[in-house]
């Protein structure tokens, strides 16, 4: 069968209503009905299901956040210390290394996690993915509560990071193609929100438990962890597979389905209609663009073909000096996020207090009034990503965060060896690790997530936000490996002096390479970065929308016992095809292969 054909044999071709011929023949009017359900808010929030389907992929960022947050007291607490005397400076002396290692070892796993999601996602459905991700995170929790040796608590955190990262990066995912489009981007706010939610919960789990006389005081908060992943495993058998993803697998009937239950609206609303074209054409970008590229691969069966593909997704995103250059602006971006010292304070806040000069209780006080400081950051972030832009929100952002660091590392440098007779100087530092954590929740926190989505042309925008996402976990696996150790230099300062010297390299990065997508079209991101990718992928989105259409028409027609006109037919026409071939063919690369015009079909037509 042709590899460009979105289809499979054993499926039954979709029974179109007939108003979707209507939508059909008349791009203006399928136009009018997609934007039409945009507006359609109130309708789309009286839906339950919608909302549910949200709640349990947002609970996916609960859990990431819950599972960083949890380890901050922890690493202190006498009980702990006691169970695991590898972490503990007064017995160990290398403590530093263990407390690093068993901290990064989430981060480790998630990177791994978040590596493998996009292949088992694509694979096995975003449901699937992420039911696999919360057997991976419950594992890890349960090794965790009952870890009796420092090497079962590290291989806990490691099986827990996979869980973390594969829903840390196939939730959004999920809720992206479930959401409608009107409240997509606040459904993704939500999950960013729940993961700092899930920060602060995590510290005062912990804070409460604290006192307690056994070892409970820090195996409870391991074990209450579970609970937000249990919900979730509990919520997936009400969830649907995702329509898109139902689409690439040639289930249409199904993904109308889906998007009738999800919508509550009937088969025939123009809405619902709209939104499936919509979807077949995307997914049809996406074969053709795959087909065109490696034509030896894809849409071929069998692991070891899929396995390639895979392999050469990857291997695209560093081909081409467009491309190149937004992978490495994604990258980048995780690396600075991380390298500006976000989880060094959320892991080891209260050893950083005790830097300024504060008791063990006030450090543990003030490391909870820290994270709810960014919880206020990141409050108003999505007003700012619309007012500000991304580009000053970084820059800005960048100098806030320096200027922070560099304070408190010199009046560390100037009063830490006598805090006692400078009470006024400590406060200080922590009023600036209030500013920082402020500062970077608006700025530095929203925008290495948002910012790779928009600069990748369609067919690249999976695994480029994949890599960005990749970059921010491999690089906090290295923050919280190397912090410990950072702690300890320069009479506590050598952390802060780290974090100032890379929040200015940052901040002079973000300066030379950051560009602004606020109000950005296609065409200016092409111009931006020196090619025409976004260009070529709006004309074989154009071509393949035209290929959905013609298939709908025929369908409809057949059904209604008439014979398709020539230009009805999929693959009608031989001056659209050869028009859509060559605009494709023309700039590929050395891969360039002539196709036939896309087929969207789920049975030959």
């Amino acid at each position: 069968m042709d590899p460009l054909k979105i289809a499979h044999a054993e499926e039954k071709a979709l029974d179109w209503p007939r108003e979707a011929e209507v939508l059909a023949r008349d791009p203006q009017q399928l136009e009018e009905a997609y934007r039409g359900g945009k507006s359609a808010l109130r309708q789309v929030l009286q839906s339950p299901f919608v909302i549910v389907c949200a709640m349990a992929a947002a609970a996916g960022g609960f859990s990431f956040g819950f599972d960083q947050g949890v380890i901050s007291i922890i690493l202190v607490e006498p009980q702990f210390l006691a169970q695991f005397p590898l972490v503990d400076a007064a017995v160990s002396p290398s403590a530093s290394f263990y407390k690093g290692l068993l901290t990064a070892m989430l981060e480790f796993g998630a990177f791994l996690g978040a590596l493998q999601s996009g292949f088992v996602s694509d694979k096995f459905s975003r449901r699937r993915t992420l039911f696999n991700g919360v057997v991976w995170f419950v594992a890890g929790s349960v090794l965790q509560t009952t870890a009796f040796s420092y090497a079962q608590l590290v291989v806990g955190r490691l099986i827990g990071g996979v869980g973390i990262g594969t829903l840390a990066a196939v939730a959004p995912l999920y809720i992206s193609e479930l959401a409608p489009p009107n409240i997509r981007g606040t459904l993704l706010v939500m999950e960013s929100f729940m993961i700092v939610l899930g920060v602060v919960v995590a510290y005062y789990v912990s804070f409460a438990t604290r006192n307690m006389a056994s070892d409970w005081s820090f195996r409870l908060p391991f074990l209450v962890q579970i609970t937000p992943a249990l919900v979730l495993a509990v919520l997936f058998f009400f969830l649907p597979y995702s329509p898109r993803w139902l689409v690439s697998k040639g289930r249409d009937a199904e993904a109308l389905a889906t998007l009738c239950r999800l919508r509550r609206l009937p088969r025939d609303s123009p809405f619902v209609l709209a939104e499936l074209i919509a979807i077949k054409a995307e997914s049809a970008v996406q074969y053709r663009a795959e087909a065109v590229r490696h034509p030896n691969v894809a849409g071929k069966p069998g692991l070891a073909n899929e396995l390639a593909l895979e392999a050469l997704r990857w291997k695209d995103m560093f081909s081409g000096a467009g491309i190149f250059k937004r992978t490495h602006i994604g990258l980048g971006l995780g690396f600075f996020q991380q390298f500006i010292g976000i989880n060094a304070l959320i892991y080891y806040g209260p050893s950083l207090f005790e830097a300024v000069g504060l008791d063990f209780s006030l450090q543990l006080t003030m490391s909870g009034v820290m994270n709810i400081c960014q919880l206020v950051g990141v409050a108003p972030v999505f007003y700012l990503l619309d007012r500000v832009g991304r580009r000053p929100l970084v820059i800005y952002g960048g100098v806030c965060v320096c200027l922070s660091h560099a304070i408190i590392a010199a009046l560390i440098g100037v009063y830490g060896l006598a805090w006692q007779r400078h009470e006024a100087a400590a406060w200080v530092c922590v009023a600036f690790i209030f500013v920082y954590m402020i500062a970077f929740g608006a700025t530095w926190s929203p925008v290495p997530w948002a910012l790779p989505a928009e600069i990748f042309p369609s067919t690249f925008r999976a695994k480029g936000t994949a890599l960005a996402t990749c970059s921010i976990w491999l690089n906090n696996f290295i923050i919280g490996l190397i912090t410990p150790s950072l702690i300890g230099q320069v009479h506590g300062a050598g952390a802060f002096i780290f974090f100032a010297v890379f929040s200015a390299v940052g901040t002079v990065w973000c300066y030379a390479f950051v560009p602004e997508t606020r109000g950005k079209s296609l065409e200016d991101m092409d111009k931006i970065f020196g090619d025409d990718s976004a260009v070529r992928d709006a004309a074989m989105r154009e071509a393949c929308m035209v290929d959905v259409l013609a298939e709908v028409r025929c369908l409809v027609s057949r059904e209604g016992g008439t014979t398709c006109a020539d230009g009805d037919r999929p693959n009608g026409g031989a001056a659209r095809a050869s028009d859509a071939d060559s605009t494709t063919d023309k700039s590929l690369g050395k891969d360039e292969a002539k196709t036939d015009q896309v087929v969207v079909t789920t049975s030959d037509a």
